[in-house]
């Protein structure tokens, strides 16, 4: 084996701690390990030909070697876990998680700090918490310092000379440290420092201080201030008791991991368990991974990947132990600045949920594999049935939404190997007005003109283009099969577009929604499917799933219509003066009804008379 041609250096390796990386001949990372000893444990590849297809995969690849040394065992698998994230080498486990919980950033790098959802923790110097689970408790909990303490919201660069607060001030939920004689530097740092007692949840410190300050705000006759402070204080110790009502003394806070290995990979369910509950499940599967590993390989993989970026809780229960558990544990116990078990429960209920963590699992496993299963046997069914040269592994879909002609947006989702692949959808917004279609009708009462159809067919001819003028600047990826959420009418639209572009070879279909008949280009009749074909099914899941990408962006786009001011039309009113302006007149109305000398006063001779000549007779 090639490893052989290696064993002069191997034989020179230290007998200290680090990581080790095999590349094969192309200079590809292919595999990423640590080790108590760099030397005795490369030297074990030489001789473990045979023990597993894995392995003897790996060691037919394997090229060139490289090593770093490490201080400690603890420090070589952190590095270890940063370098398979960084170059995800093929034989290493590679397990994806399907939840990304979010946390709450104290911006405490900033002079006036803020709350903000962040989806990871960063080395950066504000303060973090969470995760907080389920995800809707980040926004409630950002909603509550703003409440309770008058964090600021905005993003408005803060020296105290603003003239006004916004309204934030004045329904409570900011304290205005843009305006220096309402909020003083040293008020909006208290604030801040009570938010960091919160979200820290350190809540009997925050009452005492809460308290303090009332009683001093008091005995100064701040009678404002003490009572915001006393409703606060009282909102923080409602918090606390219902805090202690839910708390459990058997289970505690602890994470739970089941785990199934089988031959199309491996799949991993962590149970978290909160205050003595069960309040969420994630899970962590292999991709295109058939060869996934012992269970002990696949469990510290998991534990290290799962831990990456969150702070794991005093206990973590397994189904099976860990290699290098002991190594693990300090890790873990590094990033929770405190003492983290790894424990296998033997009896009670603690191995009740264990098992049934696992039985979870052995569920998900079955489903997501053999949904891969059913995926090539639909993708196979397409090839078939529209005489494909080969399965459409690649298919995009396009689909318009729009409410009689306004607001009129598309999208486009990707399909590969059966699965919905969310980091490549697209949304647009239509720009043109209306598709010339030639012998389709008069238009009006003069026959000799050609009709121009509601924006659909329009929509469709643009979006298409738009995408694959795109595709083709970037040199692809070019879909095997495009899917057009419509009948005869779009799916001509679409081929109009591709013409144009040089690409009419691709292969595009329609499927209309009420029949459910698949339209094509060289075929008179549509093609009608039985209501339990896979093909089908495929392309109603995949059509379902356009179309509720372009919904949920119309339904954006109508929202942001919506929400514009009537200013925004206004030549030579931009923000800065759009925002002086209702922040002087308090609305739209106000503005219409202030003289040119108010304006003028406001933003300027010139803007001034171009906001009466915009206003004037309507």
């Amino acid at each position: 084996m090639p490893i052989h041609e290696l064993k002069e250096q191997i034989a020179r390796l230290p007998e200290q701690p680090g990581v080790y990386l095999y590349f094969n001949a192309a200079g590809e990372t292919i595999y990423v390990g640590k080790a108590r000893s760099l030397r005795d444990r490369v030297r074990s590849y030489l001789g473990a030909g045979g023990s597993s297809p894995k392995t003897d995969a790996l060691l037919a690849d394997i090229s060139r070697l490289e090593v770093i040394v490490t201080d400690s065992v603890v420090e070589a698998l952190a590095l270890e876990n940063h370098l398979i994230k960084q170059r995800s080498p093929r034989y290493n486990i590679l397990l994806r998680d399907d939840k990304n919980y979010p946390y709450l950033q104290l911006t405490t790098g900033e002079a006036f700090p803020r709350v903000l959802v962040a989806r990871r923790v960063e080395r950066d110097g504000h303060v973090y918490a969470g995760p907080f689970l389920p995800a809707s408790l980040a926004r409630r909990t950002m909603s509550l310092t703003h409440k309770l303490f008058g964090i600021r919201s905005c993003n408005e660069i803060i020296n105290g000379q603003r003239g006004r607060p916004c309204v934030e001030y004045e329904i409570g939920r900011c304290i205005a440290p843009c305006v220096v004689d309402l909020c003083s530097p040293e008020r909006y740092r208290a604030a801040v420092e009570d938010t960091r007692l919160f979200l820290e949840g350190r809540n009997e410190e925050l009452v005492d201080t809460l308290e303090g300050r009332m009683q001093e705000a008091a005995a100064a006759e701040r009678f404002e201030e003490a009572a915001h402070l006393r409703d606060a204080m009282r909102t923080v110790e409602a918090l606390q008791d219902r805090q202690q009502k839910m708390t459990g003394t058997a289970l505690g806070d602890r994470d739970v991991f089941g785990l199934k290995i089988g031959a199309a990979g491996a799949l991993v369910q962590v149970f978290l368990v909160r205050s003595g509950r069960v309040v969420e499940r994630v899970e962590l599967g292999t991709d295109d991974q058939p060869l996934a590993g012992t269970e002990a390989e696949v469990m510290q993989a998991a534990i290290q990947q799962f831990y990456e970026l969150r702070t794991p809780p005093p206990e973590v229960h397994l189904p099976v132990e860990a290699e290098e558990a002991d190594a693990i544990e300090s890790w873990l116990g590094e990033r929770a600045g405190r003492r983290v078990h790894l424990l296998i429960p033997k009896r009670g209920d603690k191995r009740g949920l264990v098992d049934l963590a696992t039985r979870n699992a052995a569920l998900a496993y079955q489903s997501r594999f053999e949904q891969g299963q059913a995926s090539n046997t639909a993708l196979e069914r397409l090839r078939a049935v529209l005489s494909l040269p080969a399965a459409p592994r690649r298919i995009d879909c396009f689909d318009i939404s729009t409410i009689q002609g306004s607001d009129t947006v598309a999208s486009m989702v990707v399909c590969e190997d059966g699965r919905m692949r969310p980091g490549e959808y697209r949304k647009f917004r239509i720009k043109g007005t209306g598709l010339q279609v030639p012998g389709a009708g008069p238009r009006t009462s003069d026959p000799g003109h050609d009709r121009v159809t509601p924006n659909d067919f329009a929509a469709m001819d643009e979006v298409v283009e738009r995408r694959y003028r795109r595709v083709l600047e970037q040199g692809g990826p070019f879909p095997d099969l495009i899917v057009i959420d419509g009948g005869q009418g779009q799916l001509s639209a679409a081929y109009a577009a591709l013409e144009r572009l040089g690409l009419a070879n691709l292969v595009a279909v329609g499927l209309a929604k009420k029949e459910e008949l698949v339209v094509t280009r060289d075929r008179e009749a549509p093609i009608a499917l039985p209501t339990d074909d896979p093909g089908l099914l495929l392309l109603q899941r995949i059509r379902d799933e356009a179309h509720r990408f372009a919904v949920t962006f119309h339904r954006k786009a109508r929202t942001m219509r919506d929400l514009r001011s009537g200013l925004d039309e206004v030549p030579g009113i931009g923000p800065r003066r759009r925002r002086a302006l209702l922040s002087r007149f308090g609305s739209v109305a106000g503005v219409r009804r202030a003289t040119r000398e108010e304006l003028t006063a406001v933003v300027g001779r010139h803007a001034a008379d171009a906001v009466l000549a915009h206003f004037e007779g309507r």
